[in-house]
């Protein structure tokens, strides 16, 4: 049931009339947690049990770490979280990429089972959300739930269960202490990030900029220079139209139950240098990594070397989560050799960046931009071959016989242009803080805009989110 179809704006609208009538605040939430299985169900009903077992594996560690006395045992509760989790994570959706690998790095002498395994729909995101409940209760951040019903709310709430924001158990648990009714102006805020967040999905990904993607990705081997260039700065905003669309509609659609949801971007393709970059884009899933991953291996308390050690081990399973395939595993490293590099940098220079005048920033994030995009071609590709070629056609193809509508390309291009401007004007600049400067004239004619756009552009066949793979 993807945000970008009618069927979601009719269950959507069901919901939000049902809770709305109810004065019981217990039963609300039991509400919300009934159309959050139902939600979930509509891709694969056999998978709730599998939410539910990781909902209730991870209720009762958290519970056990809580009143275990010593540490051995709280750490021994810990790694069972993680076997279990990890574990159900790594079976449907590493399985077949280990027994591939393991085939080949033995000469064939080991030979692991394949299977047909179907990947359970936000499985990467709802795992994560288990696991660092379990681990802030071990590092004494947070206490359990002391409500079942509230915790397993916590883990399937419908708007954000498959594929994200990541949201931490102290974000969300003590909004389900006291009743809540989304008040006119959340309402009417909510429903217009609903509204931009389908925008961003169907007019943008999918009408201006996924057209000239599929078609040089297709057959890359065909096309030069140019329209390779412009396919990788397309992708660009493909991707994060596509997963910010996603992200924004969740925190909208939560926003109209009086729920808040952390944003997930903020403005990444205007960050100066790879480093701020990674702390505008796919926030909770970067901050999660920090705080699970890199902070648990040492983070920067071993020294410069262990540092960027944990960098580049922080980013390969970063890249590693994304998907079961080197191309993942490349992006990432790709990022951690950047984010190594700039802090090598950073540590050598005398300066911190905040004499830099505007121009100079403003080449830096194009710079960033650039450097960006091109580690997209990696997450793009379908295979190592594909991926060879577009990096080929970056510096010319002297076979080149393809052609491609000028006007797509021409469209593509500035979108992708007007995307990097719009987002380093807008660097400091909170979207809703923008908005609310508009008179109401111009905020009605934006939304009209948009909807209007999205009836213009709507079509039957609608393309799944991109980070509904993942």
């Amino acid at each position: 049931m993807p945000f970008n179809t009618y069927l979601f704006f009719i269950f959507f609208a069901s919901v939000w009339i049902i809770y709305s009538s109810c004065n019981n605040w217990r039963l609300q939430k039991l509400i919300l947690l009934a159309a959050s299985y139902l939600f979930y169900s509509a891709w694969n009903p056999s998978f709730v049990l599998l939410l539910l077992f990781s909902t209730i594996c991870d209720w009762y560690v958290a519970k056990g770490i809580f009143r275990a006395e010593s540490k051995k045992k709280k750490q021994a509760y810990v790694w069972t979280t993680l076997l279990i989790n990890l574990g159900l994570l790594g079976f449907f959706k590493y399985w077949n990429f280990l027994s591939e690998n393991l085939s080949f790095l033995s000469g064939g002498l080991i030979h692991a089972s394949s299977f047909d395994i179907l990947l359970p729909m936000g499985i990467s995101f709802y795992t994560f959300q288990t696991i660092s409940y379990s681990i802030d209760v071990y590092r004494g951040k947070i206490k359990p739930a002391t409500s079942f019903s509230d915790y397993a709310l916590y883990v399937s709430f419908f708007p954000q269960l498959v594929a994200g924001p990541i949201v931490r158990a102290n974000d969300f648990l003590p909004q389900c202490e006291k009743p809540k009714r989304a008040s006119a102006d959340q309402l009417g805020w909510g429903l217009c990030l609903v509204i931009f967040g389908v925008f961003q999905k169907v007019v943008l990904a999918d009408s201006l900029f996924a057209p000239i993607v599929d078609t040089i990705y297709q057959s890359p081997e065909i096309y030069g220079q140019l329209e390779t260039w412009v396919a990788v700065f397309a992708f660009s905003g493909q991707i994060f139209c596509d997963f910010s669309g996603y992200s924004t509609t969740a925190i909208g659609v939560a926003l109209c139950f009086g729920f808040i949801l952390p944003d997930n971007f903020k403005s990444p393709y205007g960050a100066v240098g790879v480093q701020d970059f990674w702390r505008r884009w796919h926030i909770s899933l970067s901050t999660w990594l920090r705080d699970y991953v890199y902070v648990s291996m040492g983070g920067n308390r071993a020294g410069n070397a262990r540092t960027y050690v944990n960098l580049m081990l922080t980013m390969l399973i970063g890249g590693l989560w994304h998907g079961a395939s080197w191309m993942f595993v490349i992006w990432g490293g790709l990022h951690g050799i950047y984010l190594t590099v700039a802090r090598y940098i950073q540590r050598s220079s005398s300066s911190d960046g905040s004499e830099r005048t505007t121009g100079q920033k403003l080449l830096l994030a194009f710079f960033t931009f650039i450097l960006v995009s091109v580690t997209w071609i990696f997450f793009r590709s379908q295979s190592m071959e594909e991926c060879v070629q577009v990096v080929r056609n970056l510096f010319g193809n002297a076979d080149a016989t393809g052609k491609v509508d000028g006007l797509k390309m021409i469209y593509a291009f500035v979108g992708a242009l007007a995307l990097f401007f719009t987002h380093f004007a807008l660097r400091e600049r909170s979207i809703e803080a923008l908005f609310t400067k508009l008179n109401p004239f111009m905020r009605a004619a934006f939304l009209s805009v948009c909807l209007v756009s999205l009836f213009l552009f709507a079509s039957g066949d609608t393309r799944a989110f991109i980070y509904f793979q993942f």
